[in-house]
């Protein structure tokens, strides 16, 4: 028996692309980290001055932070519509004082 999904328009394959997304967050640090250093090392040959491959690294580090900032985002809002969904809101009894 085919399993019904809830929302008909959503991926099949939808919480396996999250699921590689979020792994590929460690990956995308490391690489950025490397593409910068690349970018230095191409700039300290192009230049002669061996001080410019910092530059690469600065690069490299900024858009690691960057990858860093745009997950926790993505993390962010996907927490706080979970927050604001009906069925975790916490709920408020007021209980009338019976004079006892």
């Amino acid at each position: 028996m085919e399993e019904k999904r809830k929302n008909p328009e959503e991926p099949k394959l939808k919480k396996v692309v999250e699921g590689a997304n979020d792994l590929s967050l460690g990956i995308s640090i490391v690489v950025a980290i490397l593409i910068g250093i690349g970018i230095g090392i191409g700039l300290q040959k192009l230049f002669g001055v061996r001080w410019v491959i910092w530059i690469g690294v600065v690069i490299g580090v900024g858009a690691a932070l960057r990858n860093l900032q745009i997950a926790y985002s993505k993390q962010k809002r996907a927490l706080d519509e979970l927050a604001n969904d009906p069925r975790y809101k916490t709920r408020r009894f007021d209980y009338e004082d019976d004079g006892e």
